[in-house]
């Protein structure tokens, strides 16, 4: 087992910590940095020169690897803010966490073309639903018809979340926070601090399902659990852990509608990058 160029584990170290900033800072799993940039290092000569499917099956398992530790820093200090709504996050993490496994599996066995597009759609419809929504809204939701109702509405945003998440190898944050601005009347800093509660339920069942469809994968790299590799993993999520508390601490700083505008733009960066507009 040889290891990669230092510059690899260099670039690697660097995104780990961007990411793990903009985790805590925003609620989001970070998957939509570390997934698009894994994928290009993953096939790079200076790492493992993957094909271009292997490579992105890769990047999506290791990004929910490293999502899980991130968001468990990430939500301890959103709730000492107290902007976790634990009942909410529970019922729709419940539900996400089958989806996501659902959506791992059906994600390895498509090409690379047709989830990078996925992926860089659905980044983009989050950040024009979150754009059209705005940043401080009242506490109060919505009221539903019954209860039954209600925690039917949590249900589906929950798989919605969940399905998405695993398919592309994000956390869930920019389709979470979103859904819950538009359909469930959050306020931005109870949907960035619930959307990190969800996130530890759509990377556990994510990120079983890519190590179980990938065991026994011919051409995996070295260090590789399935579709989740273990020297990337390392060299994101030690950063990352650091980095979160750091961005959960300054998002409570930050004014809602700085914060939805940051959230925004970096969005639409990513997915205009991965479908090949840049």
């Amino acid at each position: 087992m040889t290891l990669p160029d230092p510059l690899y584990m260099v670039i690697l170290f660097c995104t780990g910590a961007f990411t793990g900033l903009i985790s805590g800072l925003l609620g989001v799993g970070g998957g939509f940095i570390m997934s698009p940039i894994q994928y290009w290092l993953f096939q790079a000569e200076c790492g493992f020169s993957l094909p271009p499917t292997l490579a992105i099956r890769m990047a999506f398992g290791t990004s929910l690897a490293v999502i899980f530790p991130n968001a468990i820093s990430g939500v301890l200090k959103h709730q000492k803010n107290s902007a976790v709504l634990w009942k909410e996050g529970l019922l729709m993490g419940s539900f996400a966490t089958v989806a996501s496994f659902s959506g791992a599996a059906l994600a390895t066995q498509l090409s690379a073309e047709f989830l990078s597009k996925i992926f860089g759609l659905v980044v983009i419809l989050g950040a024009l639903k979150t754009f059209k929504t705005p940043a401080v809204q009242s506490d109060k939701k919505k009221k539903l018809p019954n209860s039954l109702s209600e925690a039917a509405l949590y249900a589906c945003c929950g798989l919605l979340i969940g399905f998405l998440s695993g398919l592309v190898g994000i956390g869930g944050g920019v389709i979470a926070i979103p859904l819950m601005l538009v359909f469930l009347s959050f306020g931005m800093r109870e949907a960035v601090g619930t959307s990190a509660a969800i996130m530890l339920f759509t990377s556990a069942g994510g990120l079983f399902g890519y190590i179980l469809n990938g065991w026994k994968e011919p051409g995996l790299p070295s260090y590789s659990l399935g579709y989740v590799n273990l020297l990337n993993l390392g060299l994101l999520a030690l950063p990352g852990m650091f980095a979160a508390r750091l961005g959960a601490e300054f998002a409570h700083k930050v004014r809602p509608e700085a914060l939805k505008c940051f959230f925004i733009l970096l969005m639409l960066y990513v997915g205009l990058k991965m479908l090949g507009l840049f």
